[in-house]
């Protein structure tokens, strides 16, 4: 808990099915800032994550991209000086969910700057050649940083039950719930209510198509919600706090749909009888699968674009001061990223 330091490490090299990226802007997730404050979750430190073969200490950082410096030998369908966004998930292709095809859900689940290997708050990163995604000609290196967060806001729009015309309610508007408005406007949704006490957050949520942005210390949500709406067809929960999840809940009409987005610290309770006696779904989401390109098309087309989303731009000498506490402290930021050193 709040141990990070910036150090010289040495440099790493590829090894077969491998390539070595350099680094050019990596994304401090909400993920990074739990490590950081409540931490260790994701991060090993007992024993080796079986897939990275590595503990903490770890390079962080899992929302990166750059361009290809160097092949490992086996590796196709890439050159030096590929521009490239890093898909971050280690899977072990031999469990139940990974034989199904849903290696987001592996029994051995990690991610790169989370569970170990090269991660993106560092000058080079190496990693498998099928984590590597090349990126259109038309978007930005900055763009590049975003393709990971707003994969996981598409893949949880899109596991979700929500249709052209339905109406849904958002709870938390941070950086990845600024990200499922977007995609919820990508799905067609009629109406899109936001619910977030950062004022700042709430004017970027209209910025982004949000039908209705209500700051519940001050207001009712789910009673503006259900006025509005009747009840939604889908909530999604992006806070991580306990006594918000009852509030998606009752925020939903029969038969609606909570998807659970974030990753929590703690329990949360809610009374079963909200969902069984309106037959209501709870169901949870994580990380994304074989999103890459269609968020990367969407970026093409104007969607999650960085220079709505990205609220500052530091240096990784700064990333501790300028960039995890200032996002404990002020809860104004949207995306913060970080240029890698030279």
């Amino acid at each position: 808990m709040k141990d990070i330091r910036v150090e010289d490490v040495g440099e790493p090299r590829p090894g077969a099915g491998e390539v070595k990226v350099k680094v050019a802007w990596t994304g401090i997730c909400g993920s990074d800032l739990h490590e950081y404050l409540a931490g260790p979750i994701f991060v090993p430190v007992d024993h080796d994550h079986p897939l990275s073969h590595d503990r903490a200490p770890i390079t962080m950082g899992h929302e990166y991209c750059g361009t290809v410096t160097e092949i490992g030998e086996g590796v196709a369908d890439l050159v030096v000086g590929d521009r490239v966004a890093i898909e971050p998930i280690f899977a072990c292709g031999t469990c139940a969910a990974c034989r199904d095809g849903r290696y987001n859900l592996c029994d051995s689940l990690g991610f790169v700057g989370l569970s170990g290997g090269h991660g993106g708050f560092a000058a080079f990163s190496v990693v498998p050649a099928r984590m590597v995604h090349k990126m259109p000609d038309s978007l930005s290196m900055e763009q590049g940083a975003l393709v990971e967060p707003a994969a996981v806001a598409l893949h949880a729009v899109r596991l979700s039950k929500i249709r052209a015309g339905d109406t849904a309610a958002v709870f938390g508007a941070g950086p990845i719930g600024l990200l499922v408005v977007e995609a919820l406007r990508v799905a067609g949704a009629a109406q899109i209510h936001v619910v977030e006490p950062s004022e700042v957050r709430r004017q970027k949520a209209l910025e982004l198509g949000a039908t209705t942005a209500t700051d519940p210390t001050s207001t009712d949500a789910v009673a503006r919600i259900r006025e509005a709406t009747g009840g939604v067809h889908v909530a999604f929960e992006v806070t991580g706090v306990p006594q918000v999840l009852p509030q998606c809940i009752d925020a939903t009409r029969h038969e609606g749909q909570t998807l659970i987005v974030s990753i929590w610290e703690a329990d949360a309770a809610f009374q079963p009888n909200t969902v069984v006696l309106k037959e209501r779904l709870l169901q949870g989401t994580i990380a994304y699968r074989n999103v890459y390109p269609a968020v990367m098309e969407l970026m093409t087309q104007g969607y999650f674009r960085a220079e709505k989303l990205v609220t500052k731009r530091i240096t990784l000498n700064n990333i501790v001061a300028e960039g995890f506490e200032a996002l404990a402290a002020e809860k104004s930021h949207v995306k913060i990223l970080v240029e890698a050193p030279e």
